[in-house]
Parts: C-alpha cells; structure tokens; sequence
C-alpha cells in the first residue's frame, strides 16, 4: 500500500473519528434529558449520576396530572404553524423581490429585527397589544413569532432564488408572464426544496421560542414551552416532570426533522455553489 493511500485512509479514520466526538457531544445532554425523564424524581439530582435505574414513567403521569398538556400542546401548535403560515405568505414573496430587484436592505432590515434582543421588541409589543385588547389571545402570540419566522423566510430562501437563471425569468417574461405568474407558477417550484427548509426552520424557532409566550400569553393560551416554566419553583424544582416536559417539547420539531430530512439536506445545500 503506498504512502498516499495510508494517508488517505488516516484521513478518513480521524474525519470518522472528529464526526463521532462532535455527535456525542451534541447529543449527550439530548439523551440525559430522555433518560431523566424515565428516571424517579429522587434520582434525577442524584450525585453521582445513576448510570443503572429502573424506568418509570411517573414523571409522564404527574406530568398529564398537573397540568393541562393537551392544551397547551395545542395552542403551540395553533401558534407555531399561524407563525410559520404568516412568515412563508409575506417571505416568499419578499425573498423573491429582494432576488428580482437585487436591492438588499430590506432583507438587512429583517435580519437585524432578528438579531435584536427579544426584548426589544417584548415592551412595544405588550404596551400595544394591551391597549387593543388582545393580550392572551392567539393573533397577539402568532403575529409576535413571526418576527422570528419572516426573517428566516427570507434569508433561507434568499440563495435558492439568486441560485435560478436569469435568463429563465427573462424567457418567461418574453411569453408574456408578469412577476406574479413568474414567481407562483417559475420560481417557487423551482425553490420548493428551500420552502420546505425555510418552513421547517421557521417551525422550531416559533416552537421553542419563550420569550414573547411567556408574556403575552395568558391561562387559556398558554404554550407547552412556556408551561415548563410552571415546574420551576423558589424552593423547590420538579425536575422529573420538567425532563418530561422538555422530552416531549422537543419531540415534534425531531420528528418533523426526521421526516423530510431529504428535503431538508437538499434544500440547505441548494444555492450553495451558483453555475
């Protein structure tokens, strides 16, 4: 075996081995939290660690005992895909526009709404909403989380627009179509892998945001993130139930995750290299 060939495959062995080190790093406070979850409460703090228990799920029935799980479940699910519906209807043609026109600051714009502090925006938020009457209610939560998701929108899809011929648009506006009917009818298939991505992105931020559920919401419309909040106490905190509660939150953003991964690896990587 020649000298290029060892050193290739050392090459591989430690990319491997550099792969495996980040994964479990990664997903080390991952798979304590489930197993936490799985543990009795008096064993979840226990120091040293319990490698070895015997699994429960008491944790899970204090949990559905509590509180109201059910609902709160639904209202992040109302919220976050009202969210993410609101940041495709208004980002899609935004990105489109920046792409068409080659004007970049109000996508600049967006992103520095996004980089901003959440309670810069928390304040005026509540002041107006207050004044209108709609602290508590779902339009107040949905309109709040897409701040977060618009910018999002915009800036995933912003490369797999510039990524599309020119002279594709120019022969469709050659038969005659307007940019409406080139945008719904050209670009957004053309772009729908980087839809799917920006719409899976925009759904797990709004998903796991807390800032803005925690206050503008009320009993009624109270999201799961935010109800975890319930388990953290002066004196005492239920930790059990709160590795429960934060196993469960995390489980629909995996599970869309896991479920459109192809489109997910393809939409990130669309745009990267421009022909």
């Amino acid at each position: 075996m020649t000298d290029a060939a060892n050193t290739d495959r050392w090459i591989r062995w430690l990319n491997t081995l550099q792969l495996v080190i980040a994964g479990a790093l990664i997903m080390a406070p991952t798979v304590w939290m489930v197993l936490s979850s799985f543990k009795p409460s008096f064993e979840v703090t226990a120091y040293p660690p319990t490698l070895m228990f015997s699994p429960t799920l008491e944790n899970y029935v204090e949990l559905t005992k509590t509180t109201p799980f059910l609902s709160y479940a639904l209202n992040s699910l109302v919220v976050t895909v009202g969210s993410t519906a609101l940041g495709l209807v208004f980002g899609i043609p935004a990105a489109f526009a920046v792409s068409w026109t080659r004007i970049s600051w109000p996508a600049i714009l967006t992103l520095a709404a996004r980089m901003a502090p959440g309670t810069l925006f928390l304040l005026p938020w509540y002041v107006m909403f207050r004044q209108i009457g709609m602290i508590g209610s779902y339009t107040a939560l949905i309109l709040s989380h897409a701040v977060i998701t618009l910018p999002i929108v915009i800036w995933v899809l912003l490369p797999s627009f510039d990524a599309i011929p020119r002279s594709v648009f120019e022969a469709a506006q050659v038969d005659g179509c307007s940019v409406t009917r080139i945008l719904w009818r050209i670009a957004m298939p053309l772009v729908a892998s980087g839809i799917a991505v920006s719409a899976i992105l925009a759904f797990v931020f709004s998903w796991n945001y807390f800032l803005f559920a925690l206050v503008l919401s009320n009993g009624d419309t109270k999201t799961l993130i935010a109800a975890a909040f319930n388990f953290i106490g002066e004196g005492s905190t239920q930790w059990g139930a709160l590795m429960a509660a934060a196993t469960l939150i995390a489980l629909p953003p995996l599970v869309l995750a896991a479920l459109v991964q192809r489109w997910l690896v393809s939409g990130l990587t669309l745009g990267a290299v421009k022909g």
